[in-house]
């Protein structure tokens, strides 16, 4: 199929004009591209452009695709899907099923590593929307069906990517999922090469036995959680950045976790390693703060891909009186605040502390052995 026969050349011709447009949502623009096209086509150009630049944040090829609103938001981010595909591939997958596929980022991916791909989705403006962009790929087109009709073979592999949206929202209630949850266990428990993507807020209780579970950050932003049913079972978590994915894996070999005081440094994990469960691991030799808290700490520093480390300033109590003196004395007029399992609004406490002048600092509010104290800490 053409791309020109899924779109139609009057809507392409619409975008190219709106293209142009500096403010695609203005009255302006819309009655500039009525002026040569229809209401319809003009209406659907300039929300194209709109989405086209939001976009441009998680893929490189925004200015080209074709997106829906719902789409979009749940689309994989460029450096997650070329991951996901190189796994693919490693695996000595050649043919791929993305079932429930969106606009077809995955599968563009895919696509791009090699393998072939047969993009599926149950919405017909959507099967339309990831022909055209699996087409800037030399690929689909994308075909109209539900994911629990369509069969797949035992010797390929197959990506899912649940909607997990409802009229009230976000949910992880299995039963609004789509494709049905029963399908992805399924899919999970068959010889297929088999990678499902969710929110990285799981419920870990959702995560069936026999899989590899994967948290997923960008540049500090935990984006989701994967899971492998043919890759060794566990937790781990990865890194990435342009060019280079890092992956955390629990240590057997480490002992009882070790609760001191607050040393020279202090460390924040990332998400991912957070989400996994392996903060001890992010900061190879550190200490916990708090048994329960994902706050580190040691006297000489750790470098670690996978904690931000903080060199202690000065430590002071949890007290808005003692910290408005603390921070009108040092003359901190820009305030980092940072905290977890500390029942504070950092906003609200902002406010309270009244930041003025010409410093800066970190102030990190963490439960310690020695009570929830203020750590006034500068990035290492």
């Amino acid at each position: 199929m053409a791309v020109l026969d899924v779109i139609g050349p009057a809507r392409v011709a619409a975008l190219e004009v709106a293209a142009r447009e500096p403010d695609p949502s203005s009255l302006g623009a819309a009655t500039r591209l009525r002026a040569v096209a229809g209401p319809e086509d003009a209406a659907w150009a300039l929300t194209q452009t709109a989405l086209r630049r939001r976009a441009r944040a998680k893929v490189a090829r925004a200015d080209a695709m074709l997106f829906t609103p719902d789409g979009l938001e749940q689309a994989t981010r460029d450096l997650v899907s070329a991951w996901r595909a190189a796994r693919f591939a490693a695996a000595g997958v050649r043919e791929a099923w993305d079932l429930g596929c969106g606009i077809g980022a995955d599968a563009m991916a895919m696509a791009e590593a090699g393998l072939v791909v047969h993009a599926v989705d149950a919405d017909a403006l959507t099967v339309e929307v990831a022909t055209w962009n699996l087409a800037l790929v030399g690929a689909g087109p994308a075909s109209l069906g539900r994911a629990e009709d369509t069969p797949v073979p035992l010797s390929a592999g197959v990506f899912l990517d649940p909607a997990r949206r409802t009229a009230r929202g976000r949910t992880w209630h299995v039963a609004d999922f789509t494709p049905p949850w029963q399908l992805v266990l399924d899919h999970l428990a068959s010889p297929r090469f088999v990678c499902v993507k969710l929110g990285p807020g799981l419920p870990k209780e959702l995560i069936p036995d026999g899989v590899r579970a994967t948290w997923v950050s960008v540049g500090g932003d935990v984006v989701e959680v994967s899971l492998w049913n043919r890759l060794p079972e566990g937790r781990s978590a990865v890194l990435l950045s342009a060019g280079s994915a890092l992956e955390l894996e629990p240590d057997p070999t480490l002992g009882p976790a070790q609760v001191a005081q607050l040393g020279r440094y202090l460390y924040e994990p990332d998400g991912a390693a957070i989400r996994a469960g392996l903060v001890r691991e992010a900061v190879p030799g550190a200490w916990l703060l708090d048994p329960h808290v994902a706050y580190l700490s040691s006297d000489d520093p750790v470098d670690t891909p996978w904690a931000t480390r903080f060199e202690v300033v000065d430590v002071l109590d949890h007290s808005v009186k003692a910290l408005r003196a603390y921070v009108r004395q040092h003359s901190i007029g820009t305030l980092e605040i940072k905290k977890r399992a500390v029942d504070v609004d950092p906003a609200t406490l902002r406010r309270e502390l009244r930041p003025s002048g010409p410093a800066s600092a970190t102030l990190i509010l963490a439960r310690t052995v020695d009570g929830t104290k203020a750590v006034v800490a500068r990035r290492a």
